[in-house]
């Protein structure tokens, strides 16, 4: 059976209220910032997924948990803004802390064409999965942090 694609106001319906505003914000800026959109129906709830640059690579995606919305961010230049990865909530630090390792970083044992992410924040080494590393749950808190993060990791790829 084929997967239907959905419009982004289909998503959107299917927002908790509370978060609609912030994540029709990163929709917004997203577009903006030339991206690729594509929203669809998963077994584990709803996925929004967008691309950048040429050739389109993942930037984010949102995911609906029981928890509530994550957004995961694909952030590829982390390693070139450090300073702002000093600022997180420790909610977010913990968020990365708890994400898996990269079995290619730590072991050399996954694909040789998946690469991790290598930061430190805090003073701590985090060696973790491309997958799961930057997803954050969205909350008041977190959600201008997810912003920034965002417009750090868009910026630097539109740098080369």
């Amino acid at each position: 059976m084929a997967q239907e694609k959905l419009s982004f106001d289909q998503f959107l319906a299917t927002v908790d209220p509370i978060n609609k505003a912030f994540i029709q914000e990163l929709h917004t800026y997203f577009m903006d910032n030339a991206c690729k959109a594509a929203y669809e129906e998963k077994k584990s709830g709803m996925l929004a997924s967008y691309k950048y640059g040429k050739p389109p690579k993942a930037l984010a995606n949102f995911l609906f948990r029981k928890a509530g919305i994550l957004v995961r961010i694909y952030g590829e230049h982390a390693s070139t803004y450090q300073d702002f990865l000093q600022t997180l909530p420790p909610e977010m630090v913990q968020a990365i802390a708890d994400s898996g390792i990269c079995k290619r970083l730590v072991h050399n044992t996954c694909s040789p064409k998946c690469a991790g992410y290598d930061v430190t924040i805090g003073g701590e080494r985090y060696q973790k999965c491309r997958y799961n590393a930057f997803e954050f749950l969205v909350t008041a808190e977190s959600a201008p942090y997810i912003r920034s993060f965002l417009d750090h990791e868009v910026t630097a790829r539109a740098a080369g």
